[in-house]
């Protein structure tokens, strides 16, 4: 195979030059020695990656190309499509982590002689790993190998560089990362709680993901001396890739199949420790018609509605007597009155043992606030479980499930209250997070065991004592205010006006005066992001880094914040400029921000931000769409004015933010005491007088 068969865009041409796709763009239209497309769109061309190396390298742009990056490339633009890649990526990777010296024997020949002895090698680690039959990974022949071999051998660098393992996940995380719409993921801090509530129950050996997807609930279990792990994906491609990561990632016995779960069940056999499932939500064809005697249905037939009580009573089904089951559900299974009959018969017979809603943001859909069931294959002649313990995690909000930093508080707070109600089999009520209810008050006409619905949330202020420090915190902001009340303007004739020579942010960037830099929202996992809100609400970075955690510590483009810089939102069509301090300096920039960097030797950062807020300017540089506006930050306008010049406004600007900072701190606290005295009068913990 020609290496130049491994295609590459203008976007992979960017990453390996470190350069944005502009500089890419015009690099075609200046050089005309530049390599031609080779394939892909008009709009969105391919090139031959080693003809671009080539190019880079010739022109002084490129000294070498980052050995990470090479094989992605060469992964993403393989010619059977990138999962075929990754398939034949994970298979040797399993050869050179358990039998390396046969990689290194099968690899020291020609490219040709390497796919014809790669299956006999793969044969030797593959079907011990996964069985005889190989399950849902299959041994690729010589021929389907050939066009590979370049990547292989790129992959076993890599893989000396950061291990077979991580290796892997870089690849996967990347492919994931660049097919977002293709996979519904379930981020690290769920996986991990989920996996994390079954071992309180129990230790598990044997573990069962009947719509495993990527892999990322298997991958969560807790490792154990001769662990069997199976999964379950109606997606060939993504079983075979969630058992190259489990194999990968530990010595477990791993089993995979291919096949739609509820109409063919390729485990049926089996009786697991614990079952974690994070199930297709809302399905309407997933089986009401033809599996209606199905002998699974313990609990109740489902209606064609309730497909997430199917995938319930199939992972009860699937389970050792005591078994422990966690599902991530949707929240309306809690409360859609088509299920309330097994939502009921589950509590009779003391299947369900929890309902814990997690805060809007933890996993996908993120809109919602998703649910955590927690169930149990009820022992035979064992009494039923008199209480059901329901968890509200809204007040321990968590931006985003991936990031385990702000995902803590929610992961402890839901283990305490779980390891005391598995071990007493009841909960005395905590305000506002968690209670053992009794099954009896939930057998009613609804039977809603929607958290939320039984457990009110505390007083805003959390109570007399802090709703009097609130006040306390109040009258300090308001006394504060006013003393950064700004002094009266003294009025002055239009025609009095000063009238500075301008320039724009755009000839200023162009000059060297300052840098432009676009957010895009990516760095490490746990680095806290700036984002659009915090710029306009003026609050601390709340994003969480747009990063998969397992890409082996790629950070992407992220665009770091320092003291002194100027962000400015793009989108919203108002008015907001903010200087980075000492406090939010080392931030991520988020999307819809674009950061600008003066030279303190040339710009006063708040001369340059309060001059950028004008409204005036503002609107001189927005372009409207029929729904939205977009400000082009290079059109801003700036005065022309020595820096001595521009210290005098730049203090006045920074006196007037330092004003506008305190009346938002007086007025979130005054929203905080007025709701709190409200929830005290009306829940009974505040007397009126």
């Amino acid at each position: 195979m020609r290496d130049n068969a491994t295609e590459v865009t203008a976007a992979g041409i960017a990453r390996l030059a470190g350069v944005g796709r502009a500089a890419v763009s015009n690099w075609r239209r200046r050089h005309a020695d530049f390599p031609k497309p080779i394939g892909g769109t008009e709009t969105s061309p391919s090139f031959a990656l080693t003809a671009v190396e080539e190019w880079l390298r010739t022109q002084g742009k490129l000294g070498e190309v980052p050995l990470r990056e090479r094989v992605w490339q060469q992964l993403a633009g393989h010619p059977s499509g990138p999962v075929t890649a990754l398939l034949h990526a994970g298979c040797a990777l399993l050869l050179v982590r358990d039998r390396h010296p046969g990689w290194l024997k099968v690899s020291a020949v020609s490219d040709e002689r390497m796919a014809e002895r790669l299956p006999g090698a793969l044969d030797g680690v593959v079907t011990p790993r996964f069985g005889s039959g190989q399950g849902a990974v299959c041994i690729p022949r010589a021929a389907e190998l050939l066009p590979s071999v370049p990547l292989l051998r790129g992959v076993a660098e890599l893989a000396a560089e950061l291990g077979a393992r991580q290796a892997y996940e870089f690849l996967l995380g990347r492919h994931i990362d660049a097919n977002p719409r293709q996979y519904t993921l379930t981020p690290a801090g769920p996986a991990e709680l989920m996996a994390a509530l079954a071992e309180i129950a129990a230790p598990a050996r044997t573990v069962l993901d009947p719509a495993c997807g990527t892999g990322a609930l298997l991958r969560a279990v807790p490792p154990r001396p001769e662990q069997r792990l199976y999964g379950q994906d109606s997606a060939p491609e993504l079983a075979a890739l969630t058992a190259l990561r489990l194999a990968l990632h530990s010595d477990a016995t791993v089993r995979a199949a291919a096949a739609d779960t509820l109409r063919a069940d390729a485990f049926a056999d089996e009786r697991a420790d614990a079952v974690l499932c994070h199930p297709p939500f809302n399905e309407r064809n997933w089986g009401h018609d033809e599996l209606a005697y199905d002998p699974r249905w313990e609990y109740g037939f489902p209606a064609r509605t309730e497909s997430e009580l199917a995938w319930v009573q199939h992972a009860l089904a699937r389970l050792k007597d005591g078994g422990t089951a966690v599902l991530l559900m949707p929240p309306a299974a809690a409360s859609r009155r088509s299920g309330r009959r097994v939502r009921a018969d589950l509590l009779r017979r003391g299947a369900l043992r929890a309902v814990i809603a997690l805060p809007a943001g933890a996993a996908p859909p993120y809109n919602i606030p998703l649910h955590v069931w927690v169930l149990s294959r009820p022992v035979p002649n064992a009494p039923a479980s008199p209480e059901l313990l329901l968890v509200e995690t809204a007040g321990l909000a968590a931006p985003d499930g991936r990031d385990r930093q702000a995902w803590r508080p929610v992961q402890d707070a839901v283990l305490d209250v779980w390891r005391h109600f598995e071990r007493h089999g009841t909960l005395d009520e905590r305000p506002g997070l968690a209670r053992g209810v009794p099954v009896l008050e939930l057998l009613d006409d609804e039977v809603d065991l929607a958290p939320a619905r039984r457990l009110p949330p505390p007083a805003e202020g959390g109570g007399a004592e802090q709703l009097t420090a609130v006040r306390e915190r109040l009258g300090d902001a308001v006394r504060r205010t006013a003393d950064l009340l700004p002094p009266r303007a003294e009025a002055t004739d239009a025609t009095d006006a000063v009238r500075w020579p301008l320039t724009t942010v755009g000839e200023l960037a162009r000059a060297g005066a300052l840098l432009l830099r676009t957010g895009t929202g990516s760095g490490a996992p746990g680095v806290r992001v700036l984002t659009e809100h915090d710029v306009l609400a003026g609050a601390a970075p709340s994003g969480a880094a747009d990063q998969l955690e397992d890409q082996a510590g790629v950070g992407g483009d992220s665009v770091v914040t320092g003291t002194g810089d100027v962000v400015i939102p793009v989108s919203g069509g108002g008015t907001a400029a903010r200087v980075i301090d000492e406090a939010t300096a080392g931030a991520v920039l988020g999307r819809g921000l674009t950061l600008l960097r003066p030279d303190p030797a040339a710009i006063d950062p708040w001369f340059l931000a309060g001059f950028l807020r004008g409204t005036a300017n503002n609107r001189q540089a927005s372009s409207y769409a029929s729904t939205a506006a977009r400000l082009d930050i290079r059109r801003l306008q700036v005065p022309r004015l020595p820096l001595e010049g521009q210290h005098g406004y730049g203090e006045r600007f920074r006196a007037l933010a330092a004003f506008e900072d305190t009346l938002r701190l007086a007025g979130r606290l005054g929203e905080q005491l007025v709701r709190g005295l409200h929830d005290g009068l009306t829940d009974g913990t505040l007397p009126p007088e």
